[in-house]
């Protein structure tokens, strides 16, 4: 039965790794089920089939997820069940069981991706036509009517009902009341054709629907009852509800914003401050895609998709802080200008904001702030719209929302494997180490983040190895393993020792961690604590990055170093002892053999005979091995010239040993690449000093927004003023401006103050 999901019994297994080792019991697939599609929107409306599993066509299906939320499912003429999901205020992996008996006893079990609809892949959408003219509806010279498109495919129907459905958030904020819900509000169309496309001329809500500023357009079969929750649905976007307001915004829509933005602006200043528990921005571009623990491309504004940044004009990329804020749930975002520079609110209407609310949401969703997509809307963007969009007052917007500079902001320290092995810890120490085994590369007992390796020979029969697995976890969070897989070319991503598959989604949203695969060859993991691991695969070999933020100073030990700042201690054996000569090969490898791993703290999957015999049924260190510790020099060996061709400049050790010892000249390639992209990485985290933001003088101006060491602001005053203090100001070495304040009080005042203190 379900129950058995995941255990291994006597006579035979329902773990997931049952199917490579062969050993499932007879009915597994059928209670343990897979399904597809595997994701969807938090929307919900997804219609998934069961794949493996067989029904009596007149079974009555009811799927249950999260144990209390019941969707109606049904088995179609072949035989093949099928779930909906249903709408989730969260996203993540959502467990569901099924039932046969309209849910009298429910006997199957699966997980559903809950998805952002920001993160979601358009086809899976209906589309709003021109959707910043249903945005806009109702501005100056925004009017006519508006078209929606789907994909036919994602409604089983001949008819089709349009529907408006509103999100709204109650409550006292900060409260256990605070609440935030979906809920219908009325049909555009009843009965239409189901042909992918409607248009229609909208008018004012009636009622009091039009009060109603945030919703989503549901595309649905016409034979539900209107407004049926959890059907079968294609949803738009969330957006900003122009189209439907009141006359009165149609009259004046920036009297109407204007009046909406002073109400939020007073809302504002009752709500409490999140803005000092907010991590401050990196200083520089490089720093903010360098630091990929932390922060993550907001897709709003992305330099590799060409820099369509709407929302943030003058910026060439933005990032979003990955993590929420720990109180409040609240979100960064950091933008960039072409130079690199932080653009900051205080200059530019394309500035970075920060949010009351998270985008993306946070653990543990569901409710407000932290419900992913719409708590952001209802906080941060519809007030934009008041403000700055539909009214020309984004002073208030930018009052609340003020860009954060970079001086709090602390790069992390990155640490690196490549190779056949070859390690540069976090303070800058680099060594080889060719043990064969399971071994700790980072253990944090402070932090609780474990992050282990195995090394495999590079062939049957060279004596140097390569890492061909990663696994990591942190606290009580999934177990997540990346491994080489299929001829050492891709790799493969298991979660709690399931293969996860990336042909849906690349972001997952995992309890405890984050997990971004853009390719098969390039997976990150981000934790809660900011710790970031980069994982890549080049020429058969993983190449894997360590970052960790500045609170894991003084607690990390493993064979990524001891990160203190101080190299000189990095190499720490298992039992506290510091390597004494770490030129001594045979000193560095008892080193790395002495964090071999515990088998009872073993995080890796173990699914093949191969890896129980040479891992699990074994010493995690294999003392028979025993690797070549110096590079031969034979001018006759026939990879000689090679390896003087390949390995020029920096790391050419490492790059000569993996081709003179690892006898292969692309691994040689792919470790100079690797150790040269380390280098470069270390360059982009460099500490940046921030004299923080310079303000013009009253009555005056200045030039220059940039506010790094070294730079120079010109600052002046309007015709008719006098300047006092620096019209020059350098950023210093010290973080202080240069110079005095700059004042520029009027000729007129300072006649008048004369004349007054003669007459007395």
């Amino acid at each position: 039965s379900k129950l058995n999901c995941g255990k291994n019994l006597d006579s035979c297994s329902c773990h997931t790794t049952c199917t490579s080792l062969a050993n499932c019991c007879a009915d597994y697939k059928e209670y343990c089920v897979d399904i597809s599609p595997y994701s969807g929107s938090l929307f919900g409306g997804t219609d998934f089939i069961i794949l493996d599993a067989s029904f009596e066509t007149a079974s009555e299906i009811e799927c249950r997820f999260n144990g209390n939320i019941s969707t109606v499912g049904y088995v179609d003429d072949g035989g093949t069940g099928h779930c909906i999901s249903p709408l989730l205020y969260e996203t993540g992996w959502i467990p569901f069981e099924i039932s046969s008996d309209n849910g009298t006893t429910f006997t199957r079990a699966g997980t559903w991706l809950s998805v952002h609809t920001g993160k979601l892949d358009s086809k899976f959408k209906a589309i709003l036509d021109n959707s910043t003219k249903w945005q806009y509806y109702g501005t100056p010279n925004v009017g006519g009517t508006l078209e929606m498109t789907w994909n036919t495919s994602l409604v089983r129907a001949e008819k089709v009902n349009i529907e408006l459905w509103g999100y709204r958030e109650t409550g006292e904020p900060y409260t256990e009341y605070w609440l935030g819900e979906w809920h219908y509000l009325y049909s555009l169309a009843k009965d239409h054709p189901n042909n992918g496309s409607f248009s229609f001329l909208p008018k004012p809500a009636e009622n009091s629907f039009s009060s109603s500023e945030l919703g989503s357009v549901r595309v649905s079969s016409s034979s539900h009852p209107d407004g049926m929750w959890n059907v079968q649905a294609a949803w738009t976007e969330d957006h900003a509800l122009a189209w439907h307001l009141e006359e009165n915004f149609r009259k004046d829509s920036a009297g109407w914003a204007l009046d909406k933005c002073l109400a939020w602006d007073e809302l504002e200043n009752q709500l409490p401050n999140f803005l000092s528990e907010i991590i401050d921005c990196p200083c520089t571009l490089a720093q903010a895609r360098a630091d990929t623990g932390r922060f993550h491309t907001d897709y709003g504004c992305d330099i590799e998709k060409g820099s369509v940044c709407t929302y943030h004009p003058g910026s060439v990329h933005c990032v979003r802080a990955i993590q929420a804020s720990p109180k409040y749930g609240a979100g960064q975002q950091c933008c960039y200008d072409s130079t690199g520079t932080q653009v900051l609110t205080a200059d530019s209407i394309g500035g970075s904001t920060p949010d009351r609310a998270h985008d993306w949401g946070s653990p543990p969703y569901k409710k407000p702030p932290r419900i992913p997509g719409q708590s952001h809307w209802i906080y941060d963007v519809l007030s934009f719209y008041y403000c700055c969009l539909w009214s020309d007052n984004c002073h208030y917007y930018f009052k609340h929302r003020p860009s954060s500079d970079c001086r709090r902001y602390k790069s992390p320290q990155s640490a690196v494997v490549f190779g056949d092995p070859h390690f540069i810890t976090f303070d800058g120490t680099s060594y080889s180490f060719n043990g064969k085994g399971e071994y700790t590369l980072v253990i944090s007992a402070e932090k609780q983040l474990t992050i282990q390796g195995r090394t495999e020979p590079v062939t049957e029969t060279t004596n140097a190895t390569k890492l061909s697995s990663v696994a990591m976890r942190e606290a009580s969070s999934d177990i997540i393993e990346v491994r080489l897989v299929s001829g050492n070319s891709d790799l493969e991503v298991l979660l709690n020792q399931k293969t996860l598959s990336f042909t849906e989604q690349t972001w997952m949203d995992l309890y405890g961690a984050f997990l971004f695969s853009p390719t098969s060859t390039n997976v990150t993991v981000m934790f809660p604590s900011g710790a970031g691991v980069e994982v890549r695969q080049r020429e058969g070999t993983m190449t894997t990055t360590v970052l960790l933020p500045e609170d894991f100073k003084d607690a990390t030990l493993g064979l990524l170093g001891k990160m203190n700042g101080d190299a000189k201690d990095d190499l720490v054996f298992s039992n506290g002892s510091v390597v004494q000569n770490s030129s001594n090969p045979e000193e560095l490898f008892s080193f790395g053999a002495s964090w071999a791993i515990a088998n009872e703290s073993a995080l890796f999957t173990y699914d093949s005979e191969y890896l129980l015999e040479t891992y699990y049924r074994a010493p995690r260190h294999d003392t028979s091995f025993i690797p070549v510790f110096l590079v031969p020099e034979s001018p006759d060996d026939p990879l000689a010239n090679q390896a003087a061709t390949i390995c020029s400049g920096g790391g050419s050790q490492f790059c000569r040993y993996d081709i003179l010892v690892g006898r292969s000249p692309g691994i040689g390639n792919a470790t100079r690449m690797s150790f040269q992209s380390h280098v470069s990485l270390v360059e982009d985290l460099k500490p940046v000093l921030s004299c923080g933001w310079l303000s013009p003088p009253d009555n005056g101006k200045k030039e220059g927004t940039t506010y790094l060491q070294g730079a120079k602001v010109r600052l002046s005053c309007n015709e008719g003023y006098n300047l006092k203090g620096s019209a020059l100001r350098l950023c210093q070495a010290d973080g202080q401006w240069s110079g005095e304040e700059t004042r520029c009080p009027s000729f007129l005042h300072r006649k008048s103050k004369s004349i007054t203190s003669r007459s007395s």
